[in-house]
């Protein structure tokens, strides 16, 4: 694909995946693969405009209730949407639903921009991943049909193989680490037709393995800071976002560093 300089402003709408979550910085705000995108579209475009509207923890209602509308309205060149992955997460799950409101979403979206952006999510090899497989792939399946219906591209991160690598998840074990985002983010550079900075496919090194002992002592600390306060917002009906605004509410000249 050509380098395409026409996408002045970028729109993100979602979760925590698109907020940025586990790419911490310094200062203790997250940066993510949306940031790090808008930073390389602003470096060939002056007064490049971002906003973000994500919100960790959000459900595929909430985006469409609270981020979409707001979304359609800044008219940006690009929009990317990536939600419903938290719903199939859940024990109950009514993917009917999720699929109907997924549709919502991209129905208003898409004509408010000039290109929409979908994503087939990566996920963390392991036990967890092969449970709720079925209903990820039932989601991108969708989100494939959505796609070609109303002229999205769809980035595949799930059939990246790096990106199911344990070692580009964080410590949650639901989060990209900080090389997990820079390689969404040139997925999504590649996606929109502009020349390739590497190879964000490029699988890593051979792993050492852990032990036994180092394995549950990891699995151990895991469900103390991260599955336990998970099980107990579910069984209160609390969400981590609860209360949390966008970090780019409005859509703005890009004011980060580029890259």
């Amino acid at each position: 694909m050509q380098m395409n300089a026409n996408y002045t402003s970028l729109v993100a709408v979602g979760d925590s995946f698109t907020e940025g979550m586990s790419d911490l910085l310094p200062d203790g705000s997250y940066r993510g693969w949306a940031d790090l995108l808008a930073a390389r579209m602003a470096a060939h475009s002056p007064g490049f405009r971002y906003a973000n509207l994500a919100v960790r923890g959000k459900l595929i209602g909430q985006i469409v209730a609270e981020q979409v509308d707001v979304a359609a309205a800044m008219q940006a060149d690009v929009v990317t949407l990536v939600g419903g992955l938290n719903d199939t997460l859940r024990p109950k799950c009514d993917m009917n639903r999720v699929r109907d409101l997924l549709e919502e979403a991209v129905e208003r979206l898409a004509p408010s921009c000039k290109q929409l952006v979908l994503m087939r999510s990566p996920g963390r090899n392991g036990p967890v991943m092969e449970r709720f497989r079925p209903r990820m792939e039932e989601l991108f399946t969708h989100i494939d049909d959505l796609a070609s219906r109303h002229g999205a591209i769809v980035v595949d991160l799930y059939g990246a193989a790096a990106l199911g690598d344990q070692r580009m998840w964080d410590v949650d074990r639901l989060h990209l680490t900080a090389e997990g985002h820079r390689r969404v983010a040139e997925a999504v550079w590649q996606a929109l037709g502009h020349p390739p900075e590497d190879d964000w496919q490029l699988p890593l090194s051979a792993a050492v393995p852990l032990n036994w002992a180092a394995r549950r002592v990891a699995d151990a600390r895991f469900a103390r800071q991260h599955l336990a306060p998970w099980i107990v917002r579910r069984l209160t009906g609390r969400s981590s976002g609860d209360g949390r605004p966008p970090k780019r509410p409005e859509l703005l000249p890009y004011d980060g560093p580029l890259p």
